[in-house]
């Protein structure tokens, strides 16, 4: 395990940085350590629902986890997020597309170089899920 600490900045995709800053060390696997910062859009899929929420004003990240892949060509991540409103309302789920930095964002990754992620269908759950293999 390799570990990439990186810091976000105004403007920048959350999501999209995240799987740049893992496809620009040619590794197919990575996880979230630790992400905290601030957002001034968001898209929050709420457990259950079938579309993200779309929310906007001052948040802070509270706390980011997930997985980060990318499997040849496709790119993909799988992130959950808790986050505060400016009125201290906490607000958490999937991460969408969408998700823009306000002022930082600071994330610490851990790359797999060993091991490749990808998203495949599985028919018990119906979604696309996590299948994890060896690097060729």
């Amino acid at each position: 395990m390799k570990t990439l600490p990186i810091r976000l900045t105004p403007g920048q995709d959350l999501r999209s940085a995240l799987q740049d800053a893992v496809q620009s060390q040619n590794c197919r696997a990575a996880f979230v350590l630790s992400g905290i910062g601030s957002l001034s859009t968001a898209g929050l899929r709420f457990a259950g629902a079938d579309k993200p929420e779309r929310l906007t004003g001052d948040m802070e990240i509270l706390s980011l986890s997930g997985t980060v892949a990318f499997d040849g060509a496709k790119s993909s991540s799988h992130l959950h997020m808790a986050l505060s409103t400016a009125t201290g309302q906490v607000l958490g789920g999937h991460v969408a597309a969408g998700c823009i930095v306000r002022t930082t964002a600071e994330v610490l990754l851990a790359l797999l170089p060993e091991w490749q992620f990808a998203r495949e269908p599985d028919v018990a759950t119906g979604f696309d899920e996590l299948v994890i293999r060896p690097r060729d």
